[in-house]
């Protein structure tokens, strides 16, 4: 799960349950728990309580209390009620800082290639903001195995967080409703796997198939000048992402591909996707038909122009 859902999970071990089990007794009935633990509720935000809420379950749902069921085991015994309340502190803290890195970490994002535009910090990647300070950033706090790990330190999660959001790549994906989707992104960008994730053979092709969208971009621009095209400019990696596309359908047995375009980008595909010969695009741009007999589409426009190509991939 990601988003909130992902901090509800750091409340499934055995002080983490005893934790959203209290909370969720709070919520019923304030004088019901330790009168420390009922402080550090009510002084939490809107955020951190969110965290909570998802942890205890479905507010219609019944509540079933382990400290009632289980009292002995629910807490450990030679936990005092302070050192609880503050290891539990610094677990909702640590959860809400990373929740921030998945929200906002594209703020920080460092995505000018040459340097010019330094991102401003943003208030709520700072761990000051949840209290925080240097003091704290060696300490392992418990964060129940969210970004891989069971415990870290301040200093650890910041490397992952900002490594993962704040590097060459942005990523914004929280406002997406489905759980499953989001926890779908979430696993390719925790970790900034992309790091060691291709060879150097698979970087010189990735390289290749970018250099080839924007080559051909700057040639009809200066060659078509005013031509109405719907250019790829900005998004040439539409290009690579389509060869990965085809190759993975192409490894798991799929027999054919029909590509629907919209018109950005359409001559792009056309020429470095389905490989239409460049030779039947600029006739095509020059108001004549490379195969009279075998235009696909109305052809009034250039981008609406079509083709199709048998090509051998993954032993299909």
């Amino acid at each position: 799960m990601a988003g909130v859902d992902i901090l509800a999970s750091a409340f499934s071990g055995a002080n983490a349950a005893f934790i959203a089990d209290l909370y969720a007794r709070w919520v019923e009935n304030p004088a019901s728990v330790d009168p420390s633990f009922a402080d550090l509720f009510s002084a939490l935000n809107d955020e951190a309580r969110a965290v909570l809420e998802d942890a205890t379950g479905a507010s219609w749902a019944p509540r079933k209390f382990l400290v009632d069921a289980e009292p002995a085991p629910a807490r450990p015994a030679a936990a005092s009620p302070e050192a609880a309340r503050a290891a539990a502190l610094d677990s909702i803290r640590a959860l809400m800082l990373i929740r921030s890195y998945r929200v906002r970490g594209h703020l920080e994002a460092h995505l000018d290639p040459l340097g010019l535009q330094v991102p401003k910090p943003h208030p709520e990647l700072d761990p000051a903001t949840y209290g925080f300070t240097e003091a704290d950033l060696d300490r392992p706090i418990f964060i129940d195995f969210v970004l891989g790990r069971e415990t870290a330190t301040i200093r650890e999660i910041l490397s992952i967080v900002r490594a993962s959001y704040c590097g060459s790549i942005g990523v914004e994906f929280m406002h997406i409703q489905d759980p499953d989707q989001k926890s779908w992104i979430q696993r390719r960008i925790e970790g900034a796997p992309w790091l060691g994730g291709f060879d150097a053979a698979a970087r010189t092709k990735i390289l290749r198939e970018l250099t080839e969208a924007e080559g051909f971009e700057a040639f009809c621009q200066r060659r078509y000048v005013g031509t109405k095209r719907f250019g790829l400019e900005g998004g040439e990696v539409t290009i690579p992402a389509m060869h990965a596309i085809i190759e993975t359908a192409a490894a798991a047995g799929v027999n054919e591909i029909a590509i629907g375009m919209p018109h950005r980008g359409r001559l792009n595909t056309l020429v470095n996707v389905v490989k239409k010969p460049f030779t039947a695009v600029f006739s095509e741009f020059g108001g004549e038909s490379f195969k009279p007999d075998d235009v696909q589409g109305s052809g009034d426009v250039k981008y609406h122009l079509g083709t199709s190509v048998d090509v051998e991939m993954a032993g299909h």
